[in-house]
């Protein structure tokens, strides 16, 4: 199953910006994420993001 753009924007809404990837993947565990959300939020290239944009472009190399 891959991850769509969409399915990532309603999953991490709600998110304060800057966030930091043990954040993300913190927030993934606690609500509910997938193991293969997990497994690429904890891939993400970067430790801090800025933006959802930001977030979001990252996202897009690991997928």
């Amino acid at each position: 199953m891959t991850v769509t753009g969409v399915q990532w924007q309603e999953y991490l809404a709600g998110l304060d910006y800057p966030v930091s990837r043990e954040d993300l993947v913190r927030w993934g565990q606690e609500n509910g994420a997938s193991t293969q959300m997990l497994q690429m939020l904890r891939a993400l290239p970067v430790e801090e993001f800025e933006s959802p944009a930001e977030l979001q472009d990252a996202l897009g190399t690991v997928t």
